[in-house]
């Protein structure tokens, strides 16, 4: 019988018994034909590959993410995915489609067909993901009829309003949630629900949701997993304790690992999924049961049973290794096909323009002035208790602190202030929305950052401590349609820029790459003290992340999913 390829004298990763087993595998139009221990004189083979005893593991497969947190293309992620042994991912799109509506879904959708690493999209099911922000586009109820209808989706992306679900039952997201589980009841509904616990959290459950992959406690983790919740654990959530609970209890169905978001030097430098499960490893769970929560249990939560798993008729999709400790990927291979050997160069094939020509006109906004960065009092003179939004290393979520500040002339002086300006401006010319507040904490201690990535609504937001500053960042990132600009004494320190929709590069992986780290630096260098400042400073502007967040419409109170005013009293 002829196969494509053999593979003798490996130690195959079984799934169903979690264990590895010395044997031979078989090869054929691309899936497993054979698995065991017999000798292969059955077969012939156009190639035959001697294991030498190494570690033969499935495609890593990643069900949680956003290409667009990477700022990349879909054919430059597939690039980094396949070195780092990640064959299948499930991206949501929900960037794109908060500047684009459905097209941006759709778009890429199309820029992912050609990619090594498979992917199959979730639907956003939150965009906007509130009701107090502006955005480019949206994602209606008609929109995910014809999504299901015209694409090929594996699942509704995650539920990020979670408040309103459990306060407003006739509110968008709930009508999205009926409608999907009258219309499509065998479709996965992905959640987003940080700190929720008790009746609030069931309540989420029996409104349809079923998965969490935000940051976990103990005591959430076991609520979740109690009331039949999938937890996907991201790196945040990798803390000694809850480690220690996935190792000793036996939830080992319950749970994956996912990355959600990758920054680009990150992804370049350290990896991707095989990070988290490296790092699982080395917190010294078992390589077997890291490599499960990395392969066979997202593929199952995702209902991918063609992959996952070492057997008959599955997916070719795998990984050589020798050192189950380091887990260094050797090779990789896609329908049984080698994409990547660490012995041989791996290089990025150049790209051209990816994407509609309007995609690269997003922004419409005009450039903007000193004076669009002042704080209007209702006082001559005075004082007033503001609030402002506090910053913190070792999460995105914020908290609420309140200062007074000096009143002359009408204006709150805030550039005499210890505390910053956040501005964000609505920037696809539908209304012309603006908000201000301030900001303290481990964030920019002086110049000024601009950037149109910023979660999820994407409109321009400043940060900066004087308006010279401000204005330069801004006034770069509008000229160039997009990206994210950091200013000091009138002088550029760091530019990304990001054409496509005002949040992608299509510039190489190690370009962007080195971008971002360039952009981290200078950052750090103005203050910003964040393990991952990037990410702080774009999901300032989300207002499903606690506490106090801003958009276009202005301070978010997101525990209470309500705007709230930036002055409290005043004072003579």
């Amino acid at each position: 019988m002829r196969m494509d390829m053999l593979i003798k004298d490996i130690n195959i990763f079984n799934s169903y018994f979690k264990r590895f087993m010395k044997g031979n595998a078989a090869i054929k139009d691309g899936t497993f034909y054979y698995i065991g221990a017999g000798e292969l004189d059955a077969f012939a083979a156009d190639r035959i590959l001697d294991g030498k005893g190494k570690y033969l593991v499935p495609g890593l497969i990643d069900i949680h993410l956003h290409i667009e947190s990477t700022m990349v293309t879909p054919a430059t992620f597939s690039y980094g995915l396949i070195k780092n042994g990640v064959t299948t991912i499930v991206p949501e799109p929900h960037e794109m489609a908060n500047v684009f509506g459905i097209s941006g879904v759709k778009e890429m959708i199309k820029a992912s067909k050609e990619c090594v690493a498979d992917m199959f999209y979730a639907i956003p099911s939150s965009v906007p993901a509130t009701s107090m922000e502006t955005t480019g586009g949206s994602i209606e109820i008609s929109d995910m009829d014809e999504l299901m209808q015209t694409e090929d989706i594996i699942c509704l992306g995650e539920i990020m309003n979670y408040y309103e679900v459990i306060s407003d039952p006739e509110c968008k997201t709930n009508k999205i949630l009926s409608h999907i589980r009258s219309h499509y009841p065998d479709l996965i509904i992905e959640g987003h629900v940080p700190k929720l616990l008790d009746l609030d959290l069931q309540k989420i459950i029996h409104a349809g949701v079923n998965s969490d992959h935000t940051h976990q406690t103990v005591e959430g983790l076991e609520a979740r997993i109690a009331a039949g919740m999938f937890i996907e654990i991201q790196e945040k959530s990798m803390t000694e304790e809850v480690m220690d609970y996935l190792k000793e209890n036996q939830v080992d169905e319950r749970f994956c690992f996912v990355t959600d978001d990758v920054m680009t030097d990150s992804f370049q430098k350290r990896g991707h999924l095989n990070v988290l499960l490296k790092k699982a490893i080395q917190m010294g769970m078992s390589p077997e049961k890291a490599i499960y929560a990395c392969t066979y249990t997202p593929a199952q939560r995702m209902r991918m049973h063609d992959r996952g798993a070492v057997a008959p008729g599955k997916v070719a999709d795998f990984l050589l290794i020798s050192d189950l400790q380091s887990f260094d990927i050797e090779q990789v291979y896609k329908n049984g096909e080698l994409v990547f050997d660490s012995s041989q160069p791996y290089v990025q094939e150049a790209s051209g323009r990816q994407f509609p020509e309007h995609f690269y006109e997003s922004v419409k906004l005009a450039e903007l002035s000193e004076t669009d960065f002042n704080l209007s009092a209702p006082d001559e003179q005075g004082q007033a208790e503001c609030r402002i939004i506090h910053v913190q290393n070792g999460s995105t979520f914020t908290s609420e602190t309140n200062d007074w500040l000096s009143v002359e002339n009408g204006e709150l002086r805030w550039e005499e202030s210890p505390y910053g300006l956040i501005a964000t401006f609505e920037r696809y010319g539908k209304n012309g929305n603006r908000a201000h507040g301030l900001i303290t904490g481990d964030v920019l201690k002086r110049g000024a950052v601009a950037t149109t990535y910023s979660h999820d609504n994407h409109n321009l937001l400043v940060i900066g401590h004087n308006k010279q500053d401000m204005v330069m960042a801004a006034n770069e990132v509008i000229t160039n349609q997009g990206g994210v600009c950091c200013v000091h004494d009138g002088q550029v320190l760091s530019m990304i820029h990001l054409p496509v929709g005002g949040i992608l590069s299509e510039e190489p992986m190690d370009i962007v790459s080195e971008q971002v780290e360039q952009l981290t630096e200078a950052l750090k260098s103005l203050g910003y003290e964040h393990y991952n400042v990037i990410m702080s400073l774009s999901t300032l502007s989300l207002p499903v992340s606690p506490a106090l967040k801003i958009t276009d419409h202005g301070l978010i109170n997101v525990n209470e999913g309500k705007i709230v005013p930036l002055i409290l009293s005043v004072q003579a």
